[in-house]
Formats: structure tokens, sequence, C-alpha cells
């Protein structure tokens, strides 16, 4: 596959609009319409490298997956889950979309950091859902530039936390990436992501906060 249709994928624009009003509620540093972007240039990369077996419900996955974001929230993935599967009902109730799968890949990313590609099953599916949570994981990758914009990101989005404890936390998340034998599922996003992610968790766990 060579190049990337879009008009398959174009959302009606009713459904874009209020897509795009989602994530800017609230006001977010990183976890803005910007992120579904960059997660939507990763899909095509997959799609011209690997392709997906799902591929409208992986896209329609990446809308959503951050659409309901609140920081003080642990339950920001079932709600967006579930505001995808209504959006579908409405806006695409004849698209013959599979909204189970599109709900089942949102409600995933609650659990970045806490899997390993062998809880997949070696199947097709399987490997749409371990690269869609690479895709979201990308990020760790980065230059540096754009790994240090989105930890600023990131901590602007909880100031709302002591800045001491947010430090604790976020140290012991990220040391706990690094500490992982893999940080990314899909053995392509693992080969070409891995040592770069890594040099980025290093020089966050060693910046003072």
């Amino acid at each position: 596959m060579s190049s990337i249709d879009r008009t398959i994928f174009a959302l009606p624009a009713g459904m874009q609009a209020a897509l795009e009003s989602a994530y800017a509620t609230p006001p977010r540093a990183y976890h803005n319409f910007g992120h579904v972007e960059t997660l939507l240039r990763h899909f095509d990369e997959v799609s011209v490298r690997d392709g997906w077996a799902q591929p409208v419900e992986v896209r329609l996955a990446i809308h959503y997956h951050d659409a309901i974001y609140d920081a003080r929230a642990s339950d920001n993935e079932a709600r967006s889950a579930d505001l995808a599967a209504e959006s579908i009902a409405r806006w695409l109730p004849d698209a013959g979309v599979d909204t189970t799968r599109v709900a089942h890949l949102i409600r995933l990313t609650a659990r970045h950091g806490q899997l390993s590609p062998d809880d997949f099953a070696d199947d097709p599916h399987a490997d749409d859902a371990r690269r869609f949570l690479d895709c979201d994981m990308a990020i760790l990758a980065s230059d540096d530039a754009a790994f240090d914009a989105y930890d600023r990101g990131i901590a602007a989005e909880y100031r709302h936390v002591p800045r001491w404890l947010y430090a604790v936390n976020r140290r012991r998340f990220l040391k706990s990436l690094l500490a992982r034998p893999r940080i990314y599922l899909d053995d392509g996003f693992h080969a070409r992501l891995d040592a770069q992610a890594r040099h980025n968790l290093r020089r966050a766990i060693t910046t003072k906060r």
C-alpha cells in the first residue's frame, strides 16, 4: 500500500466538530486534538508499512481515545469509549463499524505500561491492538525537544497536584517504563523506537522537576 485514501476515513462534519470540541474541554497542554493528529500520522505510517486488520475501527479509536480527559479523574478511558460508541451510533449508524472493537481499543489505553506482547493473541486483531497502543506511546521516542515539550505538557495538566508530589509520581511512572523489558508491544515499534525512548526516559528521570 503506497498511499493513504483518506476519503474512506472522513468523518461527517458534525461528528468532527463535536470531537474537536470535546478535545478542547477542558483546555489541555498535551492531550488535545494535536495529539490525535500526531497519532493519525503514525496510523498512516503503519498503514503503509504493515497495514491494519480493521483500519476504520483503529482510526476511530485514535480519534476518540482521549476525547474525555480530566487529570483529576480515573475513568477517562471508559468515558471516552462510551462517547465513541454513542457518537458512532449517532453519526455512522449504517457504516458497519465494529463499535465494540473501537471501545475495547480505547479502554486498553488505561493499561499503558502494564501490558506485554504476550498478553495478546497471535492474530491480526492483536497486531492492531499492539500497534495502536504503540502509536500512543511513540512520543516517548521522539527527539529531545519534542519529548521535553510532551513532558512539560503533562506537568501542566497536573498543575493541581502539589509540585513535589507530582515529581515523585511522575518519576515513579517513568522509572517503571524504563524497567520493563519491552516498552513497545509490536516487534517493529520495538526495533525502531526502544533505544530512543530509553534515552528520553533516562534524561527525564535524572532531570530535576
